[in-house]
């Protein structure tokens, strides 16, 4: 059974809309698939180690991933080091940018109780897991909206500029009207499927 992975960005979770939205359609389009979301931390050594376990529970069948934000750059870095393809949804290119500000101060999680504290060492670890550039962009497909508010999405369409995109104007960085996409989205993982079995 082929299994779909979404990673959720920085200090959300399982409980997000774009997550929910996947895991309702999956059940009712295509219960052929098993859908995970793991409960991932900002802390970068503990969400490698725990996407590394997952990826081994799920192999050897087809994994297919999707992240958004944060939620991207771990997509990306699970696509490359396992040749898998990904969707990418407003993701983050540069997240060592971002984290200075969120230093030595109490973060709490969206959609929990969820506390954490980040420190330099932090930085260096996510820097380390940088993939840049991609070897392979015909694993990808970039979704990104030009209002994002959060992200400067011309970075992404930077990196992966011989990937599939769909850059839509407006929007925000929740990616406006994902729940269009998702037919799409499975069909482009289904043509991953194909080529491997002939």
């Amino acid at each position: 059974m082929s299994a779909v992975v979404y990673l959720h960005g920085f200090l959300s979770s399982p409980l997000s809309v774009k997550a929910q939205q996947m895991k309702a359609w999956l059940k009712a389009q295509q219960p052929d698939l098993s859908f995970h979301c793991p409960q991932l931390t900002p802390y970068p050594a503990q969400t490698q180690a725990e996407l590394k376990a997952l990826m081994e529970f799920l192999q050897p069948e087809p994994v297919w991933l999707i992240g958004s934000s944060l939620g991207g750059y771990w997509a990306t870095w699970l696509a490359e080091h396992y040749n898998r393809p990904a969707v990418l949804v407003n993701p983050s290119v540069e997240p060592w940018q971002f984290m200075p500000e969120f230093l030595g101060v109490d973060l709490k999680a969206y959609h929990t109780d969820d506390s954490y504290r980040l420190d330099a060492r932090h930085i260096d670890e996510i820097r380390a897991s940088d993939c840049t550039p991609i070897k392979r962009p015909e694993n990808y497909w970039l979704m990104v909206q030009t209002g994002d508010e959060t992200l400067d999405y011309r970075q992404a369409v930077t990196k992966y500029a011989h990937s599939k995109q769909l850059v839509e104007e407006g929007g925000d960085h929740s990616f406006v009207g994902f729940e269009r996409h998702l037919g799409a989205i499975i069909d482009f993982f289904r043509t991953f499927e194909k080529a491997a079995s002939r």
